[in-house]
């Protein structure tokens, strides 16, 4: 079958302006995807910044990508590990306590293969309170993991992820209930 590429048209898509992008692409080289610069409170100021929602301690390891600061919101006393891409062509909300260990992806768009123009796909997601996702795991557009769910390492979530439960493999399964002592 043939394609043709010139087809392709995403012009309903704008994340902002040209200048806003561009100006966001060098201070996100230099700031956020270095390690040279692991100021936490530095980064937490440039993400507000660009449009950023950031709450209270939230801790921002080198090496981390974010496509665009303005469609995300994380809450109080986030970790966000070494390595973490936050691809958010659509709006990302991680609530309070969350944990992204290091090389986790949350990714927000995709591409309509059944179109030979291949068109661009988005969609939200949204993590709930207490969600630890886990190295290198995967998280795709119209994905929720609610409170307290756990997406182990090298996994890829399922779109929705139950309360408290423990998910694995790809695609992720429920192993068990997390239990948290007090």
């Amino acid at each position: 079958m043939k394609t043709r590429l010139d087809t392709y048209n995403n012009s309903w898509y704008n994340p902002g302006g040209g200048f806003k992008r561009i100006l966001w692409y060098f201070t996100n080289l230099i700031f956020f995807r270095s390690s040279l610069i692991p100021l936490f409170s530095l980064k937490r100021i440039l993400l507000r910044a660009f449009g950023a929602e950031i709450g209270k301690s939230v801790i921002i390891k080198p090496r981390v990508n974010i496509k665009y600061p303005w469609f995300l919101k994380i809450g109080d006393h986030c970790w966000i590990g070494e390595e973490v891409w936050i691809d958010n062509l659509a709006l990302i909300s991680i609530g309070k306590n969350v944990c992204l260990s290091q090389g986790a992806l949350l990714i927000c768009g995709s591409h309509d293969y059944t179109k030979s123009s291949f068109d661009l796909k988005v969609g939200a997601i949204v993590l709930e309170d207490g969600v630890w996702i886990g190295s290198k795991a995967v998280v795709t557009m119209n994905t929720v993991c609610r409170e307290h769910s756990i997406l182990s390492v090298n996994s890829v979530a399922p779109k929705l992820m139950e309360p408290f439960g423990i998910y694995q493999g790809n695609p992720a399964r429920m192993i068990r209930k997390r239990k948290i002592l007090e």
